[in-house]
């Protein structure tokens, strides 16, 4: 949820819930290694809010995700965003390590504000190819696979103060800047599916650092909405402190 205020804020509501789960347990080590399941268990946390099979129930509810995993506690931490309390009474309760936890985050956020950030993102680019004609077409998308180029994806989406908020070939900016040199890049490891989904692989990489926001409006929308693809699995998820 969000709202502008005078003044060069803004303010934004979500409810956040925190799961920590056995990673040995079948209902998260399934989760693991299939990406459909991980997705089927956060949405599980939100039935009766949309219609059954609503193909759009995600996007207007608001629900982003990201998760890391323990190995050396072997465990899981999902959190789970959305604009809708969830309801986590579906989760087995041999999974969990403990109470899934749920708060409300109200915060006004204002021009100049300077917040530490972590984000999962899936980077890739359009790689096109020139026909005939020399007119450009629309190929497949590919993954980034370099701290260097993971890095330069997002700092195509930093916005400079005074700039628009969406920048070159209609690339949506997040409302903030940051110090490029700073930003801590970790590629992670991709995530797919099989059986209906089979062929689904999604590359992923942990982005970290500061960021100085220079359009609240903006910034809450991604705060809101996440950042780049992939958001129904576990990506785009902006988690911001002070």
């Amino acid at each position: 949820m969000t709202s502008t205020a005078a003044g060069g804020t803004a303010r934004f509501v979500a409810t956040h819930s925190i799961l920590t789960l056995k990673a040995t347990h079948p209902y998260t080590a399934k989760a693991l290694i299939d990406a459909q399941d991980m997705h089927r268990n956060v949405m599980s946390g939100f039935y009766g809010w949309t219609e059954d099979g609503h193909r759009d129930a995600r996007a207007q509810m608001g629900v982003l995700s990201t998760w890391s995993v323990d190995l050396k506690n072997a465990c899981l931490v999902l959190v789970v965003q959305s604009r809708v309390p969830g309801d986590w009474s579906r989760v087995p309760r041999a999974a969990l390590s403990a109470k899934p936890h749920t708060i409300t985050v109200d915060r006004t956020v204002r021009t100049g504000d300077v917040l530490h950030f972590r984000t999962v993102i899936n980077p890739t680019r359009t790689r096109r190819v020139e026909n005939p004609g020399t007119e450009k077409v629309r190929g497949a998308r590919v993954p980034h696979t370099t701290p260097d180029q993971t890095r330069e994806w997002f700092v195509r989406r930093l916005q400079p103060a005074g700039e628009p908020a969406a920048g070159p070939e209609g690339v949506a900016r997040i409302g903030a800047v940051a110090d490029a040199d700073s930003l801590g890049v970790r590629m992670l490891p991709a995530i797919s599916s099989s059986g209906p989904h089979k062929g689904l692989r999604i590359a992923r990489a942990e982005i970290r650092g500061a960021l100085t926001v220079t359009d609240p409006q903006t910034f809450v929308n991604t705060l809101t909405e996440g950042i780049g693809r992939a958001r129904a699995y576990g990506c785009g998820l902006l988690l911001t402190r002070d």
